[in-house]
C-alpha cells in the first residue's frame, strides 16, 4: 500500500469516527453551552470515590496510617443499602469505603468478581437532583431507581447505569441547600 492510499485510509476512518461520536452525541442529547446556561441543575464538584474493600479494619488502618489522612470516620451501618461505610477525608473531597452488609449487598457481588476489591462507583454533587434526573432520563440515561433515596450523607441521591455512563457507576447527590451557589 503506497503513502497516499495510506493517509486516505485514515481520513476516511476519522471521519467515520467523527460521525459517530457526532452521532452518539445526538442520540444522547448533549446540549450546547447555551442550553447549559439556561438549564434548572447544574452538575456540581466530585463529592467522593467509593472503593469496595473486602476487610473494612484493614482498608481504614491503611487510610489513617499509612496514607496519613487527618480524618477517617467510624465505620457507620447502612441497612437499608446493603453496606458499611466509612469516610476518609482529604480537603477537597472524600474516599467512600465499603464494605458489604448482609446477604443482599450489591457490594457482596462486587467483591465477588473483584476478591482485592477496587472503585466502585464516583459521585457526583447536583443543585436539584429531581430536574437533573427527568433531563437525563429524556436524554435516555436510565437510573437504577425509579426516585432517588436518602444517602449516607442524609440527602437524597440516585445511581446512573454505568452501561449509559461510559461504564462507569455513577452517583448523583444533591447538594445541601447552604453549599448551593446561585
Amino acid at each position: 500500500m503506497n503513502g497516499l492510499a495510506m493517509l486516505s485510509g485514515r481520513f476516511v476512518r476519522s471521519v467515520a469516527a467523527s460521525a459517530a461520536l457526532q452521532s452518539v452525541a445526538l442520540r444522547r442529547g448533549f446540549v450546547s453551552q447555551a442550553v447549559k446556561e439556561s438549564a434548572v441543575w447544574k452538575l456540581g464538584r466530585l463529592n467522593h470515590v467509593a472503593i469496595a474493600v473486602p476487610d473494612m479494619e484493614q482498608a481504614s488502618a491503611f487510610w489513617r496510617d499509612v496514607m496519613q489522612a487527618d480524618k477517617v470516620s467510624a465505620s457507620v451501618a447502612m441497612p437499608e443499602h446493603g453496606v458499611y461505610t466509612v469516610f476518609v477525608e482529604l480537603g477537597n473531597t472524600k474516599i467512600e469505603l465499603l464494605h458489604p452488609h448482609g446477604d443482599k449487598s450489591p457490594i457482596a457481588g462486587f467483591l465477588a468478581k473483584n476478591k482485592s476489591g477496587g472503585i466502585h462507583h464516583i459521585c457526583i454533587n447536583v443543585s436539584d437532583i429531581g430536574a437533573a434526573l427527568g433531563c437525563l432520563r429524556a436524554r435516555g440515561i436510565r437510573a437504577l431507581s425509579e426516585k432517588p433515596k436518602i444517602g449516607a450523607h442524609g440527602l437524597p441521591v440516585v445511581f446512573l447505569h454505568p452501561k449509559d455512563c461510559g461504564g462507569v457507576l455513577v452517583e448523583l447527590e444533591e447538594e445541601e441547600e447552604k453549599n448551593r451557589k446561585s
